[in-house]
């Protein structure tokens, strides 16, 4: 069994450098769209969400209002958070 401080440093640390740069992106990609510049592909923007930045996608759509017409998006990204919040309740109790 993982102590608190290696399971925070072990689970959490990443997970809150994962979650800031996706709603950075998620910002920056806004940005973009405004200015018709290069876009962030959207897998990215996903993808980003899949490995664990769920939370920062989901206040990336609330903050910068992006994607949120996007069902890909709209329905993908709590269904992700949910999925992701799961995983992370059951890696506490096991661990």
């Amino acid at each position: 069994m993982m102590n608190e401080i290696s399971r925070s440093t072990v689970v959490i640390f990443p997970l809150v450098i994962v979650n800031v740069l996706t709603f950075l992106l998620y910002g920056i990609d806004k940005w973009k769209a405004k200015r018709a510049r290069w876009r962030i592909p959207e897998g990215v923007l996903l993808g980003l969400a899949a490995i664990g930045g769920s939370v920062g996608a989901w206040l990336g759509m609330r903050v910068w209002h992006h994607k949120t017409q996007h069902k890909r998006f709209r329905y993908g990204v709590p269904v992700i958070l949910l999925i992701q919040i799961a995983l992370l309740v059951w890696f506490w109790k096991v661990c």
